[in-house]
Protein backbone atom coordinates (compact mmCIF):
# COMPACT_ATOMS: atom_id res chain seq x y z
CA UNK A 1 0.00 0.00 0.00
CA UNK A 2 2.88 2.35 0.74
CA UNK A 3 4.21 1.88 -2.81
CA UNK A 4 0.85 2.81 -4.32
CA UNK A 5 0.65 5.85 -2.07
CA UNK A 6 4.15 7.00 -3.04
CA UNK A 7 3.77 6.42 -6.79
CA UNK A 8 0.14 7.38 -7.17
CA UNK A 9 -2.70 5.28 -8.49
CA UNK A 10 -2.33 6.46 -12.09
CA UNK A 11 1.38 5.54 -12.22
CA UNK A 12 0.73 2.11 -10.72
CA UNK A 13 -2.01 1.47 -13.29
CA UNK A 14 0.25 2.55 -16.15
CA UNK A 15 3.07 0.32 -14.88
CA UNK A 16 0.61 -2.57 -14.67
CA UNK A 17 -0.47 -1.83 -18.23
CA UNK A 18 3.19 -1.95 -19.32
CA UNK A 19 3.55 -5.41 -17.75
CA UNK A 20 0.42 -6.62 -19.57
CA UNK A 21 1.71 -5.18 -22.86
CA UNK A 22 5.03 -6.97 -22.43
CA UNK A 23 3.31 -10.28 -21.67
CA UNK A 24 1.01 -9.99 -24.69
CA UNK A 25 3.97 -9.06 -26.88
CA UNK A 26 5.97 -12.08 -25.71
CA UNK A 27 2.98 -14.36 -26.29
CA UNK A 28 2.53 -13.09 -29.84
CA UNK A 29 6.23 -13.31 -30.61
CA UNK A 30 6.59 -16.84 -29.28
CA UNK A 31 3.48 -18.13 -31.05
CA UNK A 32 4.86 -17.16 -34.44
CA UNK A 33 3.41 -13.68 -35.00
CA UNK A 34 6.79 -11.96 -34.67
CA UNK A 35 5.95 -8.67 -36.38
CA UNK A 36 2.87 -7.98 -34.27
CA UNK A 37 4.79 -9.00 -31.15
CA UNK A 38 7.55 -6.52 -31.91
CA UNK A 39 5.04 -3.78 -32.76
CA UNK A 40 3.10 -4.23 -29.53
CA UNK A 41 6.33 -4.62 -27.57
CA UNK A 42 7.33 -1.09 -28.55
CA UNK A 43 4.27 0.33 -26.78
CA UNK A 44 5.66 -0.32 -23.28
CA UNK A 45 8.79 1.88 -23.60
CA UNK A 46 6.68 4.56 -25.29
CA UNK A 47 4.23 4.53 -22.39
CA UNK A 48 7.08 4.70 -19.88
CA UNK A 49 8.55 7.65 -21.79
CA UNK A 50 5.22 9.47 -21.61
CA UNK A 51 5.08 8.79 -17.86
CA UNK A 52 8.57 10.26 -17.40
CA UNK A 53 7.69 13.30 -19.52
CA UNK A 54 4.54 13.98 -17.52
CA UNK A 55 6.45 13.67 -14.25
CA UNK A 56 9.10 16.14 -15.48
CA UNK A 57 6.40 18.64 -16.54
CA UNK A 58 4.67 18.25 -13.17
CA UNK A 59 7.92 18.84 -11.24
CA UNK A 60 8.81 21.93 -13.29
CA UNK A 61 5.49 23.56 -12.43
CA UNK A 62 6.24 23.37 -8.70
Amino acid sequence: MKLIKNLGISNVLMLGLCVVIILVSEYLFLTGDEMHGIFIGLWAPTLLGVMIYLKIVKNERK
